[in-house]
């Protein structure tokens, strides 16, 4: 992560509080839990889609594809498609 500009890093630490935060597919995130590295993995492409522009929809199929595929669970569309649009949104805000 050191080649990334300052705005870069920051996108990246929102996404990653936004996946612990408002995705948390497995709900491990109980408010007190330190253990906030759950869902680190899965930033690096969340971010890559994010800085390449994509909309809210594409990256909700990526959260939606992740939850279904690797953690093996039933998705929530409509609760991916929320977090996809607070990605957007911090996109939007840090890097414009």
């Amino acid at each position: 992560m050191s080649k990334l500009s300052t705005e870069q890093k920051a996108l990246y630490s929102a996404i990653t509080k936004i996946l612990w935060e408002k995705w948390d597919p497995i709900g491990v995130n109980d408010g007190d839990n330190e253990w906030d590295d759950e869902y680190d993995n899965y930033v690096p492409h969340i971010f890559r889609l994010a800085l390449e522009g994509n909309d809210a929809i594409r990256i909700a199929c990526s959260l939606t594809s992740t939850v279904e595929q690797i953690i093996g669970l039933g998705s929530d569309k409509e609760s991916d498609l929320k977090v996809a649009k607070l990605i957007v949104q911090a996109k939007q805000e840090i890097i414009g």
